[in-house]
């Protein structure tokens, strides 16, 4: 449990640390909070560390030595990363083109849908088994990782579509090369609770037991990651602005 809490911990504050220091850098500091939740929202999702618990039980099954787990994870979190901004790309040039009000209504609306698939314990990810075979079938290899990553990133859509919505109706907002860069900066937000287990935790064994500890917490995750999603979408309905 201490561990668990450790882990936590460290993912919560370097992913404040960053981002913090990225948006002071950009004089956006009053954009902050509402990016650090949003970003936390997705990062902390219960369905990314499944993905991921999934990924490294099948790494562990076959072995392999610590240099090549941290090249064959390297390789997945890129992959889900650059998967992840083209589909925000598109996702901002749909936002464009709706009134920032519908964000506060679309947050809240997710919000609720978080908690209660949460507290009924109902996956949202597409295709589990679909995606469990593809993994322990896939190539140990930082070819066949990465090919891996951007299959599952599909997948992951239907936990993270709330907050990413919400996300890019806001940003859409800035002007396009700020948008960018915002999108850029979430996203390195919302993969590095997998660089910090790849790499804190120290050994597959190890970074299986953090993984899997995080969705056994699945649940409460849930109910914090609707909770936050609500409050950002009163932020946005109470006349927010970048």
């Amino acid at each position: 449990m201490r561990s668990e809490i450790k882990g936590l911990a460290l993912i919560v504050l370097a992913s404040f640390g960053i981002s913090s220091l990225a948006l002071w850098a950009l004089g956006m500091t009053s954009f902050i909070p509402q990016f650090f939740t949003l970003a936390m929202t997705d990062s902390i999702n219960p369905c990314t560390f499944v993905i991921y618990t999934m990924l490294l039980i099948a790494l562990s099954v076959r072995e392999i030595s610590k240099r090549r787990l941290y090249l064959i994870g390297a390789a997945f979190i890129a992959a889900v990363y650059i998967s992840y901004y083209l589909l925000g790309v598109g996702l901002l040039y749909f936002a464009g083109y709706l009134p920032l009000w519908v964000a506060g209504v679309a947050a809240i609306i997710f919000g609720a849908y978080t908690i209660a698939t949460g507290l009924m314990e109902k996956s949202r990810i597409a295709d589990k088994k679909g995606v469990k075979k593809r993994i322990f079938s896939s190539d140990a290899t930082a070819v066949g990782a990465f090919t891996l990553g951007i299959i599952v990133s599909t997948t992951l859509l239907p936990c993270s579509a709330g907050s990413y919505l919400v996300y890019a109706i806001i940003i859409s907002k800035a002007g396009q090369a700020l948008a960018f860069l915002l999108l850029a900066l979430y996203n390195l937000v919302f993969v590095l609770p997998l660089v910090i287990i790849l790499l804190a935790m120290g050994s597959v064994t190890e970074s299986k037991r953090f993984s899997q500890a995080m969705v056994r917490r699945s649940r409460e995750l849930s109910v914090v990651a609707g909770i936050l999603l609500i409050a950002i979408g009163v932020w946005v309905l109470t006349g927010a602005s970048l």
